[in-house]
């Protein structure tokens, strides 16, 4: 008898979120994941001090809130198992060295009259801004969570009509040609700019404007998910799910090999010799830059597309700090209150610096001009940290490969330090009791998908987007050439974020067993 009737490799939240359906669906699910802990990006830890709950990647969940798996809570993770968000006013706000603030919150009147105190007339066109994201959320959502169309198909659909057309333009444009376009005011442009980089490009990157109306759909529908006793509530309850239906988890077993029985995914050799198998096929986490060497039976043009996947440039660096006290940022609101938002976007002082930090950022470079972004978890989740205390977590973009040749390992530390020193210039009396920071090299190790420190896998280009992601020959989760072995992670579509996009790999491993994936429920 086989070990199972299917094996994960890895608990990536994507990788859970596939096991989770196929267990309800009466399948034997076995994870193995090769670290102590799981999750992947989904993961809560103690990294500084203990009582001190740190996100140690994903701090806030949003593009999942729209996922039938939250949504309609499919497979019972709120209702059975725990999971719970609470959804801020305030997603986002941007805050500057002149104490001038921006925030974004989930009505858009409120948005408008912020963007006001720029400009009436920026108020006035983000309003038929956030109206147009209204309008093409649904066609948008629908595409996020299940197996994405063919290219030529999509292309041909949306050339059909004007409102096609115009989506297909704003596809192409880059975000700085799209605030250039709409707004006046050039902190309301840096301000809907900045939301680029947090898809770790650049505004001046082309095929990035379509993301500040999928970026603001979603923040205005659904909100910024801060999800209850951390991120790693998602990856618990995922994992509750699974084991309630029958299926096992595995930490430290990490996998060497995929073998075949000549056509099919059979099972997984492990590190350590050890031999697994399985009757129905293997989901796995496996980067493009990785899938050649874990499936030797790979057709060659497959392994070779894969290789040559793109990597963004734009690296991420974490900080995540203990402190003795909430944050006090140096500007109140405008009625006097603290500030208060989700994710604070701590601004240069001009448009073009944030753009030009891209810029060298492109060339292997250190940015001149720090672009930090702090997240105030315990502001909104209070069981986080013990009473009176708080926590931040803190990111900048950096390169994988420091161009003064120091590993990060061993630079790590002064650039932490470096950030913390930048927060002093927005807040106040900064007691920091403890930290812990991961460079792009820490992410690696932390999780294959994050080859070089990607977050999101691979870069998000037009050319490795939708049903070319990761290739064209890999866009639709099957593996060529190996029959039942299917992909899941943030190199696939839609991307990287807390999707649950392990759903649309599900929905075709399903389709293959012929499982009625709209009847499965928890």
């Amino acid at each position: 008898m086989a070990d199972a009737d299917i094996i994960v490799i890895g608990s990536g939240h994507n990788g859970l979120v596939a096991a989770a359906y196929l267990a309800c669906a009466g399948k034997r699910v076995l994870v193995l994941e090769r670290n102590q802990w799981h999750g992947g990006g989904v993961v809560s830890r103690e990294l500084t001090l203990p009582g001190f709950t740190h996100d140690q990647h994903s701090m806030s969940h949003i593009f999942i809130q729209g996922n039938p798996l939250l949504l309609n809570d499919d497979l019972g993770l709120k209702s059975k198992y725990g999971l719970r968000y609470v959804f801020p006013d305030v997603p986002m706000m941007s805050v500057w060295e002149d104490g001038e603030t921006l925030p974004l919150h989930r009505d858009p009147a409120k948005s408008a009259e912020a963007i006001a105190r720029f400009s009436q007339k920026d108020a006035a066109t983000f309003l038929k801004m956030s109206e147009q994201a209204a309008q093409w959320l649904p066609m948008i959502q629908s595409g996020l969570y299940s197996p994405p169309m063919p290219l030529g198909a999509q292309t041909a659909m949306m050339d059909q009509s004007a409102e096609g057309r115009e989506i297909m333009r704003t596809m192409g444009m880059s975000t700085f040609d799209l605030m250039e376009e709409l707004f006046e005011h050039d902190k309301v442009k840096a301000h809907f700019g900045r939301v680029a980089g947090e898809n770790l490009v650049s505004p001046d990157e082309k095929a990035t404007g379509i993301g500040a109306y999928v970026f603001l759909g979603f923040l205005e529908k659904f909100g910024f998910g801060v999800p209850v006793g951390g991120s790693g509530s998602l990856t618990a309850a995922l994992i509750a799910c699974i084991e309630d239906h029958g299926g096992t988890i595995r930490a430290g077993a990490e996998v060497r090999e995929v073998f075949t029985d000549g056509s099919k995914a059979a099972g997984v050799v492990l590190d350590n010799g050890e031999r697994l198998t399985c009757a129905d096929g293997v989901i796995g986490a496996l980067h493009p830059h990785v899938l050649p060497d874990v499936v030797p039976s790979l057709p060659p043009q497959v392994a070779r597309n894969a290789k040559r996947t793109h990597i963004t440039p734009a690296a991420c660096f974490t900080v995540h700090a203990a402190l003795n006290g909430p944050l006090k940022f140096k500007t109140r609101r405008h009625d006097g209150e603290p500030l208060s938002a989700v994710m604070y976007e701590l601004m240069p002082d001009s448009y073009e610096d944030m753009r030009r930090a891209f810029d060298e950022l492109r060339y292997g470079q250190m940015s001149p001009t720090p672009l930090v972004g702090v997240g105030q978890l315990t502001q909104h989740d209070p069981s986080r940290c013990p009473e009176g205390k708080a926590i931040f977590h803190a990111w900048d973009y950096v390169p994988y490969e420091r161009p003064d040749g120091r590993p990060w390992d061993a630079a790590k530390g002064e650039f932490a330090e470096a950030i913390i020193a930048r927060m002093g210039h927005y807040i106040d009396d900064l007691e920091v009791l403890a930290y812990h920071a991961d460079s792009p090299v820490d992410m690696e190790r932390t999780s294959p998908s994050f080859f070089r420190g990607d977050l999101h896998g691979i870069a998000t280009t037009t050319y490795q987007s939708g049903s070319h992601r990761p290739t064209p020959e890999l866009g639709q989760y099957r593996v060529p050439g190996v029959d039942r072995l299917y992909l899941v992670g943030p190199f696939q579509h839609p991307g990287g974020g807390v999707f649950g996009a392990g759903r649309a790999t599900a929905m075709v491993m399903a389709e293959d067993l012929g499982i009625d994936f709209d009847e499965i429920r928890a």
